[in-house]
């Protein structure tokens, strides 16, 4: 969908290319506007930029849907050939030294790092804001309480043997 070809960051001066995304990504339900350079360092590719916008979620507590706003920095690393060969099997990873490997690809797939990168940037826990209670769910006797999406189960019957 958007695909950046290695060879036309080549040709670009100073190596660099610079790419604008203002779009949704449909599968997380998120409007998002980025401003992306991509650099040829060689045999790396760096990608720098910056991500605003927003996120629909879903709240935790109450299960109200709320837009959560995006404002981060992405800064990846791609290695244009495969580092399997040069490393070897085992290699320690130091803080800062993450990579793509591209394994000879000759595009980097921008949609799946904006996706991949907008999920990261999800909080544990999603709330709708700082004086959330909760939904209106139900007591049951023993004074549980019950969500009625998982009233389905109360069906359901086990055989003892």
């Amino acid at each position: 969908m958007y695909k950046i070809s290695i060879d036309d960051i080549e040709q670009e001066n100073n190596k660099t290319l610079h790419f604008d995304f203002d779009d949704e990504i449909s599968e997380i339900k998120s409007k998002i506007s980025v401003s992306l350079d991509l650099i040829s360092l060689g045999d790396l590719i760096e990608v720098k930029g910056h991500v605003k916008g927003s996120i629909k979620l879903e709240c935790d507590l109450c299960l109200k849907e709320f837009d959560q706003k995006l404002d981060f920095d992405i800064d990846e690393i791609y290695a244009k050939n495969s580092l399997y060969e040069e490393y070897g099997q085992e290699t320690e990873i130091k803080d800062g030294q993450f990579i793509t490997d591209l394994n000879g690809s000759k595009e980097i797939d921008i949609y799946d790092l904006l996706y991949q990168s907008v999920i990261l940037q999800l909080p544990n826990k999603k709330v709708c804001g700082i004086n959330c209670k909760g939904g209106n769910f139900a007591k049951d006797d023993g004074g549980f309480i019950q969500d009625e999406r998982m009233a389905i189960f109360k069906s359901i019957k086990i055989e003892k043997k």
